[in-house]
């Protein structure tokens, strides 16, 4: 016999045995915790490291998305499906073609400006398609979606339909001027 098994009967040799019937202590009948899913926040958080680490760009999504749209916080998906469905009508549009990109950003700012003091909530921004640069390639299109990102008063763009510039051109919806309160 093993020496092991010998050593453990002689240990238990004064235990008494439980019915057949009986549960054994170990298995009380308690609800299993939930399991705490480490993996998945291990995977989410590589996913965001990776995220904050892309090479992408709005440029380079709109060229592969022609629904590519950008929304502030706290702005519903159904605000973009709206702006994208021309749900607001376009008040005021802007053409940068021929601009150099240091004119392009002094016409862009003054350009909103001039639409926040004329509470206008709804823009088209055409910043070309890139045919007539010397790459072919579109110069303004990621400056103007950064440009767009980085001003408080955007709350969300999409990519303009076909009939309104296609990829050359963005619908921007703008925040409502906040009407000074008349307290008396």
């Amino acid at each position: 016999m093993n020496p092991d098994r010998e050593l453990f009967l002689a240990a238990v040799s004064d235990a008494t045995r439980l019915p057949e019937t009986a549960r054994p202590p170990s298995v009380v009948a308690r609800p299993k915790p939930k399991p705490i899913p480490t993996k998945r926040w291990e995977d989410e958080a590589m996913a965001l490291a990776e995220s904050r680490l892309s090479d992408m760009t709005p440029e380079s999504l709109l060229d592969s998305d022609e629904a590519l749209s950008f929304a502030r916080v706290g702005i519903s998906s159904d605000t973009l499906r709206k702006l994208r469905r021309g749900h607001w009508v376009i008040q005021d549009s802007l053409d940068l073609h021929g601009l150099r990109t240091d004119e392009a950003r002094e016409v862009f700012a003054e350009f909103l400006r001039q639409c926040g003091q004329r509470s206008i909530r709804c823009i088209r921004i055409i910043h070309g398609k890139g045919l007539g640069s010397a790459n072919r390639q579109p110069v303004l299109k990621g400056k103007v979606l950064a440009w767009l990102q980085q001003r408080d008063e955007v709350l969300a763009y999409c990519q303009a339909p076909a009939t309104d510039g296609g990829s050359g051109a963005v619908r921007v919806l703008l925040r409502q001027p906040r009407r000074p309160s008349h307290r008396s």
